[in-house]
């Protein structure tokens, strides 16, 4: 139901297959020659840039004034921890990059690891944290531990580095190895000023430096963050945590807003900071405050200048002083943007994200957010191109339905579509057999909290939706609450948890706690959630409104199989089910999880933590790249691997 078919998958159910989208490539080469997947870290030592090939477990290197690309470690799509010499070296997602002399510093986030390479040799060590060994643990060389440390900056004689997953800035010191804590507390995030461990950030990606302080890029506050070297300060110059999802707002400090930063470097006084959510280019006068956009506007790949170039997932970034060289992680491409022009030029790779219309492997997506089926066709909502998508699941050909302004989640009853309409605030219909689209809740624009019908409804950051043929239940996910829909008259109610409160309480109705619910599923008599902040999976009895949790323990992560509060989960995010199992993309991690309803047992059906990469295979020797949304057509699962632009499928 809502969206999936209610039969009992056969198993095992392990095969995946590339259904529908271009695969992603790897080829050294000149400019456009070039092929790289999901490029996350640039650094420039004044001639070349050096790329992070993320997804192929590769760091690249691009001549600028040819746009030549090689290798210059690693292999291609071949994970690993081995250090080496070129390709002998193995790396497992690389992210950040920072050079000092002829050394590259990297981080190699699913290893935890530091890794260095000299240039000139390409000789690879690792030279701070233990490949597969996470924690928080400050030390010397091995003995110190980083769980997915990201970006990585340097002063010349200490490296910095975001320490993602602990919520922490750390240093390390070149000549020695000794890493310590230099702001944030281990494990505990938050968006609070503060000196040393007082301080808390959430999810910090990038990391530049003037000498004197750290620039942050704190991703999941939507902030940029400073903090001073020598005392370990941090104070917020620019963003408001929690605000700006919805609201790329240039402005004054913190009356400017972002979605989601996460690369940044500094040229002069001037910060500039790459913006995933909303592709975009922004620039941070450092003395005045002042936060404008330079570059981009929506999501797609155009060259152009200022704000009618496109970008598509820019990640890392770095400066020569005269241009931006940025890391346009979805398009799969190195940009320049020239600073003074604001000229936007792609330097080397080619996207293998589109809009085409076409039949299996030949037609393109551009970041595919979810799916839905009625069992015949797919519909897939490709929210970078702003379409709706509609594919035969006979003969694997893909047409374009209808064109929405980003959509991202949608379910059906078979005759209708319904999509969240997450810019307006709004739920869609749209009659498949005639493309005729209505709005059946909310009113563009105009968010909230409300209860009523049609459009006296509000609605705050929608996410999942699903439908049993009589109702919808939609995420709410920025008010933390979960609604129900009348399909027949508009009318929205509250289900469960209430507008506000966020937290992890199991109960009825008003009394249960949710923190950003993602994915929504239904079998007909429940509901199953992936409340993602809590990394857990929740079960809503929809005939009384209990909450109770089936999987997994609310603040604890971890991608633990086993039964239960045993389990842990990463970031759950897209669901769905057959009626008697439970799927699950753990997106932050890259698996497909399976948890049998009956017990609560959770396992690993498809993908490896902490692994990102596009690789077709049999359970764990499959790669995903932030897979998203879910269903199954009773036969088998369709996911959207939005970051490889593709539909899998596992059988």
């Amino acid at each position: 139901m809502g969206g999936a078919i209610q039969s009992n998958l056969s198993s095992p159910l392990q095969s995946v297959t590339t259904f529908a989208g271009v695969v992603p490539g790897f080829a050294d080469g000149t400019g456009a020659a070039a092929r790289f997947t999901s490029p996350h870290g640039v650094a420039m030592d004044g001639s070349s840039v050096f790329v992070a090939d993320c997804g192929n477990h590769t760091v690249r290197k691009i001549v600028v004034a040819t746009g030549e690309v090689t290798t210059l470690a690693g292999a291609a799509r071949i994970t690993g921890s081995a250090d080496g010499v070129g390709s002998d070296a193995r790396f497992n997602s690389p992210e950040g990059m920072t050079i000092v002399g002829t050394d590259l510093f990297v981080t190699d986030r699913e290893n935890h690891t530091i890794r260095k390479i000299d240039i000139t040799t390409r000789k690879v060590t690792t030279f701070a944290g233990a490949a597969g060994f996470y924690g928080s643990a400050d030390g010397t060389g091995a003995a110190a531990l980083f769980k997915r440390p990201s970006g990585i900056t340097t002063d010349g004689t200490n490296l910095y580095v975001a320490d993602q997953g602990n919520h922490t800035i750390r240093r390390v010191v070149i000549t020695t190895g000794e890493v310590t804590t230099l702001a944030g507390t281990a494990g505990v995030s938050g968006s609070a000023d503060g000196t040393g461990p007082t301080a808390r950030f959430n999810f910090p990606i990038g990391v530049a430096t003037d000498g004197a302080s750290i620039y942050v890029a704190d991703g999941m506050n939507r902030t940029i963050r400073k903090v001073v070297i020598a005392s370990g300060t941090v104070v917020t110059i620019a963003g408001t945590a929690g605000a700006g999802s919805f609201s790329p707002t240039d402005g004054i400090g913190t009356v400017a807003q972002f979605g989601w930063p996460a690369g940044i470097t500094m040229s002069g006084t001037n910060l500039f900071v790459t913006h995933g959510l909303f592709e975009r280019v922004r620039k941070i006068d450092t003395t005045t405050g002042a936060v404008t956009t330079l570059a981009g506007h929506t999501g797609g790949s155009a060259d152009g200048i200022g704000i009618r170039a496109r970008f598509n997932g820019p990640w890392g970034i770095t400066t020569d002083g005269s241009n931006l060289y940025v890391a346009d992680a979805f398009n799969d491409t190195i940009r320049k943007v020239g600073i003074s022009d604001k000229s936007v030029t792609t330097l080397a790779g080619h996207s293998p994200s589109g809009s085409d219309d076409g039949t299996g492997l030949s037609a393109q997506f551009n970041y595919p957010q979810d799916v839905t089926t009625d069992g015949t066709s797919l519909y897939i909502a490709d929210s970078y191109n702003n379409a709706i998508r509609k594919v035969s699941i006979a003969t694997g050909v893909v047409i374009t339905l209808a064109q929405f302004n980003n959509p991202s989640k949608l379910t059906t009853d078979g005759v209708n579509l319904f999509l969240v309409d997450a810019l307006n605030f709004t739920i869609r219909k749209i009659v498949i057999a005639t493309g005729e689209v209505t709005t059946l809740a909310g009113a563009a624009g105009l968010s909230g909290a409300t209860d009523g019908t049609g459009t006296t409804a509000r609605f705050s950051s929608l996410d999942g939706i699903t439908t049993d043929g009589i109702n919808l239940y939609v995420v709410d996910s920025g008010n933390h609450i979960i609604r129900k829909i009348v399909i027949s008259t508009g009318e929205v109610t509250t289900l469960a948890g209430t507008a506000g409160l966020s937290g992890s309480a199991d109960g009825t109705g008003a009394a249960a706690r949710f923190t950003d619910p993602k994915g929504i599923t239904t079998d007909g008599r429940n509901l199953y959630i992936a409340d993602r902040l809590t990394l857990t999976i929740r079960k809503i009895a929809i005939s009384t409104g209990e909450v109770t949790t089936l999987a997994g323990m609310s603040g604890v992560s971890g991608t633990v199989d086993g039964t239960g509060t045993a389990a842990r989960f990463y970031e759950p995010y897209g669901i769905t089910t057959d009626g008697t199992n439970i799927y699950i993309s753990d997106r932050g991690c890259n698996t497909i999880r399976k948890i049998v309803i009956a017990t609560g047992d959770v396992t690993t059906l498809a993908g490896v933590a902490w692994t990102t990469g596009f690789v077709d295979g049999s359970g764990t020797s499959a790669f995903f790249y932030s897979p998203s949304g879910m269903t199954t057509d009773g036969t088998s699962l369709f996911i959207t691997d939005s970051g490889n632009h593709s539909i899998r499928r596992i059988q």
